[in-house]
């Protein structure tokens, strides 16, 4: 299962709800992207949300 290194981001469930009401299970699916970033002083290949990327939490690795 596809899970953030950084925040825990991972799949998150609900229901689709048709016009009659009636709830069928659906997921949600988290934005994970394979970076390479700097990880305690080393460059490593980390599963990381676009959310973190954005928000500079992760620093990669060039």
């Amino acid at each position: 299962m596809p899970k953030c290194s950084i925040c825990g981001k991972g799949i998150s469930f609900g229901h689709n709800v048709s016009h009659s009401n009636r709830k069928t299970g659906r997921t949600w699916k988290a934005n994970i992207r394979k970076v390479n970033a700097v990880v305690d002083g080393s460059k490593q290949k980390i599963a990381v949300c676009s959310r973190c990327l954005r928000d500079g939490k992760v620093t990669r690795a060039v």
